[in-house]
């Protein structure tokens, strides 16, 4: 379930609760609080960007599938000055 913040409407008429922004966790179904649960103001859901990762896994690219795919060959040192060729 997501947590959703909230903030007072008019910040001159609110409590300790809902002062600074508050978190409140909700179904996705369910709808956005229109009042405060502890005073009964009126009170405004934020909306913040999802965070998006461009970032490609190093994992991925280095697999055996991946190098072979690319045509590419993958040594492994087997020891003594020597590397065997796995891919």
């Amino acid at each position: 379930m997501p947590f959703y913040t909230y903030r007072p409407r008019d910040s001159q008429q609110c409590c300790e609760y809902c002062r600074n922004e508050f978190e409140i966790v909700q179904l996705i179904r369910e709808d956005a609080l229109q009042i405060c649960p502890e005073c009964g103001n009126e009170v405004v859901r934020l909306i913040f960007p999802a965070k998006q990762s461009t970032e490609v896994s190093t994992k991925k690219l280095l697999s055996d599938d991946n190098i072979r795919k690319h045509g590419f060959k993958k040594l492994v040192n087997a020891g003594g000055g020597k590397f065997d060729e796995v891919v």
